[in-house]
């Protein structure tokens, strides 16, 4: 299965300057759990994720003025939608993350997380442990 087949097409992107707040609310809203951040000054894009916002908050940083750049991994890996799930997987595992940002030659198009992975490799297990039962 391919990283097209499992990832959301729900690309949130915020600018640098919304506070953590306003990119929670957004978050929230769309239930969730990256955004994008565009910077238009370097042309460049990160991610926030829910854990950034977390972290920043559990921290004792304000919400209404902490800004999504000062928060954002702007050192990003990127998939491509033919990637196979195991090289988003083994991409994740490796980097220590749980978001890709999926590009294509037309920009993001999607984000890929553990959890669509997961949805993805599940009916598949219980399709092989069945199949497996059934042969005992």
């Amino acid at each position: 299965m391919l990283v097209r087949d499992a990832m959301s097409t729900v690309v949130l992107t915020i600018g640098p300057t919304h506070t953590l707040r306003q990119a929670a609310r957004l978050m929230s809203a769309r239930r969730i759990g990256a955004a994008v951040v565009h910077d238009p000054d370097t042309c460049g894009l990160g991610i926030i994720t829910e854990r950034d916002i977390l972290n920043a908050i559990g921290s004792g940083q304000n919400p209404d003025r902490e800004t999504a750049s000062a928060h954002t991994t702007t050192d990003v890996v990127f998939a491509a939608p033919a990637w196979t799930l195991e090289e988003a997987a083994e991409a994740m595992t490796h980097g220590g993350f749980r978001h890709l940002i999926v590009l294509d030659d037309s920009g993001p198009v999607g984000i890929v997380s553990v959890r669509d992975i997961i949805r993805c490799w599940a009916p598949a297990r219980r399709r092989t442990v069945a199949a497996a039962a059934g042969s005992a």
